[in-house]
């Protein structure tokens, strides 16, 4: 298609050979002139598009004024590059005022829970779902991420209060909604701070106490055993080594070593992996449930299914009552659940004078502070440290007497 000049001087186009625009062919457009002392030349586009020898020229004079007087576009190109950025600037600004007014219960229903059903237990997500229905909903739910302020949340903490909820329960809402801003933060639904890091926890001490005697804990094994082999051997496994109900339930035979007696513990609760120590009890247990197993990548309790197992069977509840482990007990902390058995592991340790630190250890705790629930099980442990500071200043000979001082 040959160019042809126009009557403005700059001008020209050339006609499409079959594609008409009215009466005549379609035109595409183009301007040339001088910039820097070099000809440049840029397209416009087609008479179809909208383009005219008028506009054509309209446009190049303004380009020719931007650069004789130093102000707007000296190139289409220029021009066409800040349209792009406000078009994206725009956009973006759209993104923003979208995410500024997303709701608390939108994040939450259309992208936390479901991402969390994917890496928390059903029990978990279907508990934190229940908050949002019965307690953070009516308080927070509709109201914009960046709008929910520390105030907000002590509104919240004062109803459940006020309610009749534990200090406990309320911890656990608390926590709820702080992982949700987390994971508004992480995903670019929120840019805030997190307002839950401002607001005073409630405190109490909810953690349970009661362990089992070594009577009791004979009697439950017994009667497990008679209910389920696989609940039993589950329980002797967590009496004699510690493990969470979930460590149990993750255990493959690629993380049983019989030769050295050690379960490997991966991704606990911690995030850490660690090694728990079999008993002679819980070896000859896993060598004789081993023996019916063959893949190293099987779980070694998997459910009827075959699958990973969610939650400790009711099995246990009906077991521990029937031999009335928890007849009259009103308080929580001191009825006998599954974790109770994680809990009289260490409680046995501590009697038997190993230090909290490697008690800490075998549990795979944290911080030494989780494990000093257990310290008043020691008393026997303390006077035979302070017997020993004594035996120390007897071998000196040179520690001032107290009593003598005293005469």
């Amino acid at each position: 298609m040959p160019w042809t000049k126009s009557k403005f001087p700059g001008v020209r186009y050339r006609e499409h050979p079959s594609r008409r625009h009215g009466l005549k062919p379609d035109r595409y457009f183009s301007i040339r002139y001088k910039l820097d002392g070099k000809d440049k030349e840029e397209a416009l586009g087609w008479a179809s598009m909208g383009w005219t020898e008028q506009k054509a020229a309209a446009r190049l004079a303004e380009l020719k004024e931007a650069q004789r007087t130093g102000n707007g576009f000296v190139t289409l190109a220029e021009h066409r590059a800040q349209a792009r950025a406000d078009r994206q600037a725009s956009s973006e600004e759209q993104v923003r005022q979208a995410q500024a007014n997303v709701t608390f219960a939108q994040v939450f229903t259309d992208s936390y829970l479901p991402t969390e059903r994917q890496n928390k237990s059903k029990t978990s997500c279907d508990k934190e779902e229940g908050f949002l229905r019965n307690w953070i909903g009516p308080v927070l739910g509709d109201k914009p991420l960046k709008g929910i302020s520390p105030f907000d949340l002590e509104r919240l903490k004062r109803r459940m209060l006020e309610a009749g909820k534990s200090p406990k329960t309320t911890h656990y809402v608390l926590a709820t909604v702080r992982q949700v801003f987390n994971f508004a933060k992480r995903h670019g639904l929120h840019d805030g701070e997190n307002p839950v890091r401002l607001v005073k926890k409630p405190v109490s001490d909810n953690r349970r106490l009661r362990f089992l005697s070594k009577d009791e804990a004979e009697r439950l094994l017994e009667a497990l055993r008679e209910r389920s082999r696989d609940l039993y051997a589950m329980a002797l496994i967590s009496l004699h080594t510690g493990m969470r109900a979930g460590e149990i339930f993750a255990l493959t035979w690629i993380d049983v070593d019989l030769e050295r007696g050690l379960f490997t513990l991966r991704d606990t609760k911690s995030g850490k992996c660690r090694t728990a120590f079999m008993t002679k009890d819980v070896a000859a247990l896993m060598k004789a449930r081993v023996a019916a197993n063959r893949d190293p990548h099987g779980l070694v309790f998997p459910d009827r299914y075959g699958r990973k197992r969610v939650e400790v069977s009711n099995v246990f509840q009906i077991v521990v009552n029937s031999i009335g482990m928890n007849n009259g007990v009103t308080d929580r902390r001191q009825k006998v659940v599954f974790h109770t058995l994680r809990h009289t592991y260490a409680s046995w340790l501590v009697e038997e004078g190993v230090d909290l630190y490697t008690v800490k250890e075998l549990l795979g705790h944290g911080t030494l502070a989780m494990t000093e629930r257990y310290s008043h099980l020691a008393p026997d442990t303390l006077r035979r440290a302070v017997r020993t500071l004594e035996a120390g200043f007897k071998k000196k000979g040179k520690v001032v007497s107290i009593a003598k001082e005293a005469e």
